[in-house]
């Protein structure tokens, strides 16, 4: 078996061990009328309406997690109800529910009418209420709408791509999202009024950023204005805002987030129940039953793609001096800029193509994957891609350029045409991208 043989198959175990349902079902009990989320119990006979709001890649996931142990403990006159922004759409229909699959990475208009909705039940809610948001990556696009009115979904939708492609860190971006949007930056907690109020979120963010899960729309949100108008006038070359929305931005009459203590988080509880550090404990047991020495190292999250890559290669080959079979696991994301022009692929295959650059160069034998635990690597059918040494050679035996493939933008043939993308289809999960560099003597 040979390394991109091993890489690609830890990582598809990976994906399998960090399971959306069985960590649900760990955190999350309900019986005799009471739902207990982590350390908060809801005496579910209180309320007169459960509703729930699922918003994100793995929106459906955790609904169907869900709602399961919820429904058998309602009273007859307790219908649960609610709102999905999703990926895909549930298994079974249920009229009680009203699904949208959303646009990701830029907002269309089914991302506008999923806002609508959302923000049209949660106005309906009051005391008596208790409302779930289920939140996951993919949420900032699949749920949005401006708060200025008058912007055009044409302008909202350029806005989105510009930060996209900008390739300034996540956190910018989000600051950014939130204060551009209506539902974004704790303003669906706004919109929910009185309501006792729990979010659940699996993370796609640095750190324990909570508030950064899909824009944070029902979290409070400590950024603020002076910090967005500072990111835009630092960046306006890369980030290229359309006129309306640049004049949004700078305009006197922008409105501020709601900030820890408003009034609208007093009955409000969150609870993270997966993040990129689940993934790399799980990759690092699955390497090291492999026989791999694991050492695991997240530093470079939100670098440069170039920087990336040479940071890690260049650390596992000075780690390989010390352990013979060794393992290097990465979990975050890589920035890239991308051009005006682009073909198929995302940051993780252009990563890794890099990366197969790289090893030519410094001649070290060094097995490299890069994969989206969301199974979605940019606009391509990958989650990401596997390289090594020897990966330029077959590239060039069949025709391609690796160059002119790094120079447009367009990984994704060339590593379908070696054979060596890496396929899962959308997982259903978000916890951000993992990197596999492994060396065996």
């Amino acid at each position: 078996m040979n390394l991109r043989t091993t890489a690609t198959d830890l990582f598809l175990q990976t994906l399998k061990r960090v399971s959306v349902a069985e960590t649900m079902q760990k955190q999350i009990s309900c019986g005799n009328s009471i739902l207990r989320i982590g350390d908060t119990s809801y005496f579910l006979r209180q309320f007169r309406r459960i509703v729930i709001i699922g918003m994100g890649k793995a929106a459906v996931s955790m609904f169907e997690t869900l709602l399961p142990m919820i429904e058998p403990e309602l009273d007859p006159n307790q219908t649960p109800e609610g709102i999905l922004s999703c990926t895909v759409l549930p298994r079974r229909s249920d009229p009680r529910f009203q699904c949208f699959v959303g646009s990701h990475p830029i907002p269309s208009e089914h991302s506008i009418s999923a806002a609508e909705a959302i923000l049209n039940l949660l106005q309906r809610c009051d005391e008596s209420c208790l409302v779930l948001f289920l939140l996951s990556g993919g949420a900032s696009a699949m749920v949005e709408k401006p708060l200025d009115h008058s912007i055009p979904l044409a302008q909202m939708a350029r806005f989105h791509r510009a930060l996209v492609q900008s390739g300034l860190p996540i956190t910018q971006i989000n600051v950014l999202r939130k204060h551009f949007s209506a539902v974004k930056g704790g303003r669906l907690a706004i919109a929910a009024g009185g309501a006792t109020q729990c979010t659940l979120l699996i993370s796609d963010v640095p750190g324990n950023a909570l508030h950064m899960v899909g824009s944070g729309p029902s979290l409070p949100d400590p950024s603020t204005v002076d910090e967005c108008r500072s990111i835009i006038e630092s960046n306006l070359a890369a980030l290229e805002l359309p006129d309306r929305v640049r004049e949004f931005f700078r305009g006197p009459a922008l409105p501020e987030t709601p900030k820890p203590g408003h009034r609208s988080f007093i009955k409000a509880q969150a609870l993270s129940l997966l993040s990129s550090d689940d993934l790399c404990r799980e990759a690092s047991a699955i390497a090291a039953g492999l026989g791999f020495e694991v050492v695991i190292d997240n530093h470079c999250d939100d670098w440069d793609y170039r920087d990336a890559a040479s940071y890690l290669l260049d650390r596992i080959i000075a780690l390989q001096r010390k352990h013979p079979r060794i393992c290097l696991l990465s979990a975050g994301e890589v920035a890239v800029k991308l051009g005006k022009e682009y073909g198929l692929g995302g940051r993780n295959q252009h990563f890794v193509l890099e990366c197969a650059r790289l090893i030519v160069e410094r001649g070290h034998p060094v097995t490299v994957l890069s994969g989206g635990s969301d199974g979605i690597d940019g606009n391509s059918l990958a989650a990401g891609a596997v390289c090594d040494e020897t990966t330029l050679d077959r590239a060039h035996a069949l025709g391609l350029d690796p160059t002119t493939a790094l120079d447009r933008f367009s990984s994704f043939h060339l590593f379908d045409a070696l054979g060596d993308t890496v396929i899962t289809g959308p997982t259903g999960n978000n916890v951000r991208d993992l990197r596999i560099l492994l060396m065996s003597a």
